[in-house]
């Protein structure tokens, strides 16, 4: 990997808060014109990165780099090339879109023109709507627009489609895709599986302050090593029936509402659980066989879902 080819880096990384240690000396890095995202259940660090990253907060030792170049901390010059989308945004009441477009484009010494963003974000018809009466999708359309006003070279994406109806969100999805044919580097952060799955070029895990896998979601799936996932509720099941069936299916991951089996066998597996439910008079209802997926990734890495 060549130096030119890297956006940010960042090696050995530590930050800590009072006796706990948020980030345990974390290296990697994102690659120009990547869809780059690292996934972490709550607590685990990444929020910390993040705000280094962007020049929120400063780290405590290790070394980062911006576009090659080795800097301190992220200030202003550095700022100049970020946008950032934050989780949530508290909108002036009674701004029209086009207002606050300019109003933005005023922080920055050079900018991109309102007519520029409206068309990238596709909202050239609600230049002149009150951005408190546009849809919750159009407010975060606007959102990512308002990170693309100076023409970013990163874009920094904190859970970009949290609270959005599916169809919103495939629709920022799309909007995410065409930054990245732009050639726009965008760092991502999501509580959605399916989302870092459908985006991601390349994905970090990280858990209490460390990376523990690294890889394309092709690749962290791949290294499952199952190739079908059983999955049925599991309601009706007593605990001394999933000991048992823990016995046979030792990779057996459990939810409040479902068990989830991971075989290679399918054929095999299948019938030998139906035997075996039909033995103990347990009725398995709402049964489905599906790939394993980046979800089932996290679990099996971190013992836990994304947002736990």
């Amino acid at each position: 990997m060549v130096e030119n080819n890297k956006a940010v880096e960042i090696i050995n990384l530590e930050k800590s808060y009072g006796s706990l240690k948020a980030v345990a000396g974390i290296s990697f890095y994102v690659k120009k014109g990547q869809i780059f995202t690292l996934l972490g259940p709550n607590g685990a660090g990444k929020t910390t990165i993040i705000e280094i990253l962007e020049g929120l907060k400063e780290k405590d030792a290790g070394k980062i780099k911006f576009f090659g170049e080795t800097v301190a901390k992220i200030s202003r010059k550095e700022k100049e090339e970020i946008g950032v989308l934050l989780q949530k945004n508290n909108y002036i009441e009674k701004i029209k879109v086009k207002e606050i477009i300019k109003m933005f484009s005023s922080f920055y010494k050079k900018s991109l023109s309102t007519a520029d963003i409206l068309k990238k974000i596709a909202l050239e018809d609600k230049k002149d709507s009150f951005v408190e009466d546009i849809s919750g999708g159009q407010q975060q359309r606007l959102s990512i627009g308002l990170a693309l006003i100076n023409d970013p070279k990163i874009l920094y994406l904190d859970e970009p489609t949290t609270g959005l109806d599916p169809q919103a969100r495939r629709k920022l999805w799309g909007l995410i895709k065409d930054l990245k044919k732009a050639g726009k580097t965008i760092f991502l952060t999501t509580h959605y599986m399916e989302e870092a799955e459908k985006l991601s070029d390349y994905v970090y895990i990280m858990d209490q302050g460390k990376i523990i896998a690294d890889g394309s979601p092709e690749k962290l799936i791949d290294n499952l090593g199952q190739e079908n996932v059983i999955v049925f509720e599991k309601t009706g099941f007593t605990d001394s029936a999933i000991d048992e069936l823990r016995e046979t299916y030792p990779g057996l991951k459990i939810t409040e509402s479902e068990i989830s089996i991971y075989v290679k066998d399918l054929s095999h597996s299948l019938t030998e659980l139906i035997n075996w439910a039909g033995e103990k008079e347990i009725k398995i209802d709402n049964l489905k066989i599906r790939r394993p997926n980046l979800e089932d990734v996290f679990i099996e890495l971190t013992g836990k879902g994304l947002r736990d």
